[in-house]
């Protein structure tokens, strides 16, 4: 019998389709101005319309993301965040909140340091429920994955509009709890064109697996969550939040507006992915 720790990503995908609408995935950086913000910030995101959360471990060379996700987490890196206390803010967050899922996005190095075996002891007895660690290939499985699923954590792939059937078929070997599709080439943030080629992009994707399908980077406002929701399971949101955060700091520090601000977006998109299949 799988924990509840392993059953939160499917329970809440199961609970989102039974209402018929995609589930929106929120992604904000841990420790983004500062530690007490990004908590609140996290702590708030289930009541604003958030059905999942990656929180982003704050790395000093993330190579995939965008301008806006790499100065967050510089801003979280200045203020002193750690790994641990990344860790800290999931383990705060469950004591009021057992049933959102939270998702870990980020980068090997950090994990490594820490030490793989600790982590993911740590990272399981907080309450996080899966992995995206986005420069560890599948070639790699040994190295975090595999130790990841013997612990019950799920290892969330990603895929991207230059993955071929072939590499496809190899990327869904030990992929659990969702498939990411990244719905364009380059860095997060960027502006999403082509929403017809994202719904033929998921359905070939969805024909090669049972799990759900979650559409990330270009999508920044309501009517893009409801238009890409049409195809997905998932919609997935992160520069337009960390872009919403980064609007209303006063000198690189939080002001009275932070928290508002991030949880009003949020608002509006999961109104955006109540439209999508109606």
């Amino acid at each position: 019998m799988a924990s509840n720790m392993t059953i939160r990503i499917a329970q809440k995908f199961a609970q989102c389709a039974a209402q018929n609408r995609p589930a929106l995935v929120t992604f904000i950086t841990a420790g983004d101005p500062d530690l007490k913000t990004s908590q609140e910030i996290l702590d708030g995101l289930p009541a604003a319309g958030a059905d999942l959360i990656e929180l982003g471990m704050p790395f000093s060379d993330p190579m995939a993301d965008g301008v806006a996700i790499q100065l967050g987490g510089q801003r979280a890196l200045a203020d002193g965040h750690t790994l641990a206390k990344t860790l800290g803010m999931v383990k705060k967050f469950r004591t009021g909140d057992e049933s959102t899922p939270i998702i870990l996005m980020g980068y090997y190095n950090p994990i490594y340091i820490y030490g793989v075996e600790k982590f993911l002891t740590d990272a399981k007895s907080a309450g996080v429920d899966g992995l995206i660690i986005v420069d560890l290939p599948t070639e790699e499985d040994a190295e975090l994955c595999l130790p990841a699923l013997e612990k019950g954590l799920n290892f969330i792939r990603l895929t991207t509009p230059t993955t071929d059937q072939k590499r496809l078929k190899q990327v869904l070997v030990n992929t659990s709890g969702f498939v990411y599709y990244v719905s364009m080439t380059g860095v997060t943030g960027a502006a999403l064109s082509n929403h017809d080629a994202v719904g033929k992009a998921v359905s070939e994707i969805k024909a090669r697996t049972d799990l759900p399908v979650a559409v990330g980077f270009g999508i920044k406002t309501a009517k893009d969550a409801e238009l890409i929701g049409r195809h997905a399971d998932g919609v997935v949101v992160g520069t337009a939040l960390v872009n919403a955060l980064a609007a209303t700091l006063n000198e690189g520090k939080a002001s009275e507006k932070t928290v508002t601000a991030v949880h009003d977006l949020v608002k509006s998109l999961a109104a955006g992915v109540r439209q999508a299949k109606s």
